[in-house]
């Protein structure tokens, strides 16, 4: 043995050297620049069907191609199923706290969020929802911590700006529905500003404008109630206003350059519209809003960092509607992929950018049946045995993707329509009805996550880890 050791001790002890010697191995602040990517509901079954649908079972995903993984436990602090509001805010913080709350510390409760019909005397509880001591204090986000370090910093969403998962990287709110106060803190200056953003938010992009524009009964019936226009006073802080797709590609890219982006394109839905939806010569998808935030964002001499919600993954399953759900995960998939290749034009092999993508919270749909391969997903399940379709106890067929729970649940099961199940308008049938036009619940299983670039940065997120940790790791690769 002791001859054995010998002969081994100069090779371990070089190994040892040089591993000491290697300039920031495994160093923190590696990451000049961060982009974290949110599927908001994005659950593994989710990123499964999307592939099946868009590249088959041998395909990859853009997302399936990133080098480190892992899986995210998901809960809040009081409750196994968490909203979207915690799990984003413990990803932007650090910290656990109560379903409903945003970006605040575990000492604050939820205040339920009740705002009068009258727009002349709701103004308190839209905009002054929770106390100003008394419930809790502000837990600081990795936003507000790359501003403090001088770098740009971006909020792009295909949800409404004042939504939980954007909200959580720029506001502190003990109530995720009090989106006038939420919108208010992020301009410069204004009352109710948070001065932890220093000169503001630099891009900030997403649905609907009228938690930005004053109250107005024939044009803006749900504009704030307290008359501010807080686009207009963002403009007179410097920021570039769009509300379409060519106003967005006509917004300048120098270096200092602000943009606030609103689109209303969908107003009716109250987010920006579904991708299969949308109107591709007047609204931005979500690779077009990303290109753009990175091509203002890179400007900065000392790095970035950039949110990027796929925000109605989430709404087309809690509809239960999986071709919706689906597709704008395909279009969230490509953001990533787009994002990638901008980056590789500033840093080419991402030894400075750390990219990292994960989800929420999962949702409730769940595979079915024993479906033959390259059948497709959205359709009738198709037995791999017999190459018909499955059946139920009954004789009659289902398809392979449900629902744990949602509206579409019949009284007495029939025989499926093909062509209507596989159509972008289908709900998939559930298990639970809850009521005519109840919404599909979150799911409280592990997410996954995927990461890539900043050098040895994105293989710490191995294994099963809480959000919470997700935190503590981007903040120290990125040196916050």
């Amino acid at each position: 043995m002791h001859t054995l050791m010998h002969k081994h001790t100069p090779r371990l002890l070089a190994a040892a050297i040089a591993v000491a010697l290697t300039p920031a191995a495994f160093a923190a602040g590696e990451a000049k620049n961060v982009i974290f990517f949110l599927g908001d509901g994005m659950g593994p079954v989710t990123t499964t069907a999307t592939r099946l649908k868009y590249v088959k079972e041998e395909g990859s995903l853009a997302m399936d191609k990133l080098p480190y993984t892992a899986r995210v436990r998901t809960y809040s602090l009081d409750a196994q199923t968490t909203d979207s509001a915690p799990s984003m805010a413990a990803y932007m913080t650090g910290v656990k706290m109560r379903n409903d709350v945003i970006s605040m510390n575990g000492a604050t409760q939820a205040l339920a969020y009740k705002p009068t019909a009258d727009a002349t005397t709701k103004v308190a509880s839209a905009v002054n929802n929770c106390p100003s001591t008394g419930n809790g204090l502000a837990s600081t986000t990795l936003l507000e911590l790359a501003i403090k370090q001088g770098k740009a910093t971006g909020t792009v969403t295909t949800a409404r700006l004042t939504h939980a998962t954007p909200a959580a990287t720029y506001a502190h709110v003990c109530h995720r529905d009090a989106e006038y106060d939420i919108a208010r803190q992020a301009v410069p200056g204004g009352t109710g500003f948070n001065s932890a953003l220093g000169g503001g938010v630099d891009v900030l992009m997403g649905g609907i404008s009228y938690y930005w524009r004053p109250y107005n009964a024939a044009t803006t019936p749900r504009g704030r109630p307290d008359g501010r226009d807080l686009v207009a006073e963002l403009q007179g802080k410097g920021y570039t206003f769009v509300n379409d797709l060519p106003s967005l590609t006509a917004a300048p890219v120098v270096a200092g350059t602000k943009l606030i982006g609103l689109y209303d394109q969908a107003l009716s839905q109250g987010h920006m519209s579904y991708d299969l939806d949308r109107d591709a010569t007047k609204e931005p998808s979500l690779t077009q809003m990303t290109t753009k935030a990175l091509d203002i964002l890179s400007k900065n001499s000392k790095g970035f960092f950039l949110m990027v919600e796929g925000g109605r993954i989430d709404h087309a399953l809690h509809g239960s509607n999986a071709a919706r759900a689906l597709a704008d995960t395909k279009a969230f998939d490509d953001a990533i992929q787009a994002a990638i290749d901008k980056v590789k034009t500033f840093d080419p092999e991402l030894k400075e950018t750390l990219i990292v993508v994960t989800a929420d919270h999962d949702h409730t749909m769940a595979f079915n049946g024993y479906g033959k391969r390259g059948t497709d997903i959205l359709g009738l399940n198709i037995s791999y045995a017999t190459g018909l379709p499955s059946t139920d106890a009954n004789g009659v067929s289902y398809t392979t993707l449900v629902f744990g729970n949602g509206s579409n649940r019949a009284d007495v099961r029939s025989n499926l329509d093909a062509t209507v199940v596989a159509g972008k308008d289908y709900l998939q049938e559930v298990a639970i009805r809850r009521g005519a036009a109840g919404s599909e619940t979150h799911g409280g299983g592990d997410v996954m996550l995927f990461a890539t670039g900043a050098g040895v940065a994105s293989k710490t997120f191995k294994g099963t880890i809480d959000n919470t940790r997700v935190f503590n790791l981007v903040k120290s690769a990125a040196g916050y």
